[in-house]
């Protein structure tokens, strides 16, 4: 999975990840964190996810990042907002009151980028890549995120011989593994979600399938 895979999604509509609704789990859970007031929030690998705008009618500050340039076009035209456009090094930085969206690699994101956020919201990015990419993208959160910085992470759990991802299986023996280092990694919610309303996964031959939401707390 490379740069181009990700831009033949897109270009194609390929986009089964994309919720219309504000995730559920972020509607019930979000308030755990007690961030307060105008936190910076951090998305990564956010699409064009309505989570982004109604973080940001909460009050909270957004910074997604996108590689995709029609994904984050799509999200301000679909709220109905006209974004500030401006060149920042590797990115292309869209901006409209209290969201902003760096297009460009995720990996080019530095510690100054994020110096400021205080949270992160990952609901599709983890589960969007492959094993030895997850490594990767866990470390480079791990190396430029500030140490005081909590989160809410939702991933899936299914048996990955039967389905090639994305999205991929990540349980919770990896989600403790990768960031329990970091953070004290809570299961705050956890749902079989094989039904009439996954029927693609069900076509595509899964036996079992969850969703896990967890919190991603302070160590002190």
């Amino acid at each position: 999975m490379d740069e181009a895979f990700w831009q033949r999604r897109w270009t194609r509509n390929e986009i089964g990840f994309h919720l219309n609704e504000v995730n559920p789990y972020l509607l019930r859970h979000w308030s755990c964190l007690c961030l307060a007031p105008g936190a910076r929030v951090l998305v990564p690998l956010c699409g064009k996810s309505i989570d982004m705008a109604w973080l940001a009618d909460q009050g909270f500050a957004v910074l997604g990042v996108e590689l995709s340039e029609r994904a984050v076009e799509d999200f301000f035209a679909e709220q109905g907002l006209v974004a500030e456009v401006s060149d920042r090094g590797p990115f292309t930085i869209y901006r409209s009151g209290s969201l902003e969206v760096l297009c460009g690699d995720f990996f080019e994101l530095s510690g100054a980028d994020v110096v400021d956020c205080q949270a992160i919201y990952d609901r599709a990015a983890l589960i969007a890549l492959p094993e030895e990419m997850r490594q990767r993208y866990v470390e480079h959160l791990l190396h430029i995120l500030p140490s005081h910085c909590a989160g809410m992470l939702v991933t899936l759990d299914y048996p990955q011989d039967q389905m090639a991802g994305p999205p991929f299986s990540v349980g919770e023996d990896e989600v403790r593994r990768s960031l329990s280092s970091r953070w004290k990694v809570e299961i705050l919610e956890q749902a079989n979600v094989l039904d009439e309303r996954n029927w693609k996964f069900l076509q595509r031959g899964l036996t079992r399938l969850e969703e896990c939401c967890y919190k991603l707390g302070s160590l002190d």
